[in-house]
């Protein structure tokens, strides 16, 4: 499992809100750009961007702060928030941005999003936000009249192999995440999930990571707030997947049938 540092912006600046609350913005460092940099330099594998201007106003709005940020880094980029329609996410993939989530359009233009992801194989991710297993659309402030599972499903069969599901309820409130979503969601569907909302220390990433239900976790306020230190738990989550895979090997030796000589055989 990788972490996904996140930067939601609101007018120009790094933010962070409580449960998808617009009035409960706080500024959480001066600058997108800088931010950015000081996660790739702690390792980052993958950042995690977000339009919330774009996805209150319903097209993108901090666009050209967005691309600049993709072209000063060295690691992929992922952009939602306001992406409504293909030549939208267009301008994203084209400006160098390795995946574009589609959440409001994902449920209501369901042909755009598959007929997207059939362009560009592996770059477009549907983006739900639920609360209460609904999920929410339009910057979370309406219901889009679906459950989180119909909509997983609804996703997976039009050819979307990345979800980020994010639990309204959670974000931003440093509470821990929705295990239990994460848990009953994951057995459901082939897609790969990512979590989004409420990681409030390293403990939570490590528990997440070994229950194995999600393939990244998408980590901000706990980061701001300096409950998560980005580098150590990158290190804890690259050694908690060392420690796997060796067992693995292991066990996969041990299942290897030998024959009367007592040599494995295939």
């Amino acid at each position: 499992m990788i972490i996904l540092p996140a930067i939601d912006i609101l007018g120009g600046k790094p933010v962070r809100l409580k449960k998808g609350d617009y009035g409960k913005a706080s500024q959480v460092a001066s600058s997108v750009l800088e931010t950015a940099k000081a996660f790739e330099q702690d390792g980052a594998s993958f950042l995690h961007m977000v339009d919330l201007d774009g996805a209150k106003a319903g097209h993108p709005v901090n666009h050209e702060l967005v691309l600049q940020t993709i072209e000063a880094l060295d690691i992929p980029v992922e952009i939602g928030g306001g992406i409504r329609n293909a030549e939208q996410a267009r301008m994203y993939l084209d400006g160098g941005a390795a995946r574009v989530i589609l959440s409001t359009a994902a449920l209501e233009q369901p042909q755009l999003i598959g007929a997207l992801a059939k362009e560009y194989p592996g770059k477009i991710a549907a983006g739900l936000d639920c609360e209460n297993g609904r999920v929410k659309v339009n910057g979370w402030l309406e219901d889009g009249g679906t459950s989180i599972e119909e909509a997983i499903t609804a996703m997976e069969q039009i050819g979307i192999d990345t979800i980020i599901v994010t639990d309204i309820s959670k974000d931003g409130m440093l509470e821990g995440p929705s295990f239990e979503l994460y848990e009953k969601l994951a057995p459901q569907t082939k897609c790969k999930i990512i979590a989004s909302g409420g990681i409030s220390k390293l403990d939570d990433l490590i528990r997440l990571a070994k229950s194995k239900t999600a393939a990244g976790a998408i980590c901000g306020k706990a980061i701001y707030s300096g409950n998560v230190d980005l580098k150590e738990a990158i290190q804890a989550l690259k050694q908690l997947d060392n420690a796997s895979q060796a067992e693995e090997s292991i066990q996969n030796k041990a299942a290897v049938p030998f024959d009367s000589k007592g040599e494995g055989t295939c």
